[in-house]
C-alpha cells in the first residue's frame, strides 16, 4: 500500500516541475503577471519640426531584451526616457542604463537624453501622458510638470 502512494508522490511532483518549467516563452507577459505593462505612446511637448523622434527612440528602447515598457516624452531642450527592466535583469540595472544612454548618445548626438529606470519616474510620466491626454492640463503647465520630472530625476543621482 506504501508503495502505491510512493510512486503517485513522485509522478504528481515530476508533472509539477513539468508543468513549471513549461512557460520559458520570451513573451512580454508571460514573465509580468505582478506587473501591468503600460506601454504609453510617446508624447511631445516641444515645438520643434521632428515629429517621429519620440517614436523612433521608444521604438529603439523597446527592442532591448532587457527592457519590457518605455515611456518617452520630448520636452523643450531634453528627451525623457524612463523604462522598465525584466525582473531578471534587475541586478544589471546601472549597466543597462549606462548602455542605453550611450546608444542613445550615439543614435542621436544632437539631443539630450535623461534616462530613468526609477520607476517614480516613470510613473510620473505615464500620469503626465495620462493627465494631457484627458486634457487635466494646459500645455504650459505640462511643460512645468515635464521640468519637474527631470529635476527629480537628476535629485535622485
Amino acid at each position: 500500500m506504501r508503495k502505491g502512494y510512493k510512486y503517485i508522490f513522485i509522478s504528481i511532483s515530476i508533472l509539477l516541475l513539468l508543468y513549471g518549467c513549461s512557460n520559458q516563452n520570451d513573451n512580454k507577459k508571460s514573465g509580468m503577471a505582478l506587473i501591468k505593462t503600460t506601454q504609453p505612446k510617446p508624447m511631445k511637448l516641444s515645438n520643434t519640426d521632428n515629429v517621429t523622434l519620440p517614436t523612433k527612440v521608444k521604438r529603439e528602447v523597446s527592442a532591448i531584451k532587457e527592457i519590457y515598457d518605455v515611456a518617452v516624452i520630448e520636452g523643450n531642450k531634453t528627451i525623457l526616457v524612463a523604462y522598465k527592466v525584466k525582473h531578471l535583469y534587475r541586478f544589471r540595472m546601472k549597466g543597462i542604463e549606462k548602455r542605453l544612454t550611450e546608444r542613445l548618445d550615439k543614435e542621436y548626438p544632437d539631443e539630450k537624453f535623461v534616462v530613468s529606470s526609477d520607476y517614480k519616474i516613470f510613473l510620473e510620466a505615464v500620469r503626465l501622458k495620462e493627465a494631457l491626454d484627458s486634457r487635466n492640463i494646459s500645455k504650459k503647465e505640462a511643460k512645468k510638470r515635464f521640468d519637474n520630472i527631470v529635476k527629480l530625476k537628476e535629485e535622485l543621482t
